[in-house]
């Protein structure tokens, strides 16, 4: 089926909606670059641990006082579905409480508020703790929502630690 000539846009006209389309798309990229970046740059909510799992503290001093552990690394691993958390042990003693379940291990995404507390086939250590060894605890990380880059808040026993970055 043939379009009459004169319903068919002329050069000058196919021109200027190629124009009009081609800066739609420009701006509608434009305006997504500009939103996913003042969503990932912007400040996190006073807290972003729900109130059910906050703990005393925020700052890695806290953690070692509190716990007995120091912080050494969070990151991300098995593809994006796990999140490794390491830690040494300063004070066994205080260390010991970092399986009760009053005080669950979880890392908070801060800047959704996604709790992940699911250890990876429900690890936990048996046995005593030691000074200056190097522990782990894997979580998993269902759909990759914590990614390298992103903040989270970790609770290890009776404290937590704000505003860690992801490795």
């Amino acid at each position: 089926m043939r379009v009459p000539a004169a319903l068919r846009p002329g050069l000058a006209g196919r021109r200027v909606l190629g124009l009009l389309l081609g800066a739609v798309l420009v701006a509608a990229v434009a305006v997504t670059v500009s939103w996913a970046t003042h969503a990932r740059s912007a400040p996190a909510a006073q807290s972003a641990v729900p109130a059910s799992w906050q703990r005393p503290g925020g700052s890695a001093a806290d953690l070692e006082k509190r716990s007995g552990v120091r912080l050494v690394r969070v990151a991300v691993s098995g593809g994006g579905g796990l999140l490794d958390v390491r830690f040494q042990v300063l004070d066994p003693d205080k260390a010991a409480a970092l399986h009760q379940e009053r005080t669950p291990p979880a890392v908070v995404d801060e800047r959704t508020g996604l709790v992940l507390h699911d250890l990876l086939m429900n690890h936990v250590h048996n046995g005593a703790m030691k000074a200056a060894v190097t522990y782990y605890l894997v979580f998993e990380n269902p759909g990759g929502w914590v990614q390298r880059g992103s903040v989270v808040t970790v609770l290890l026993g009776d404290a937590q630690v704000d505003h860690v970055v992801v490795a």
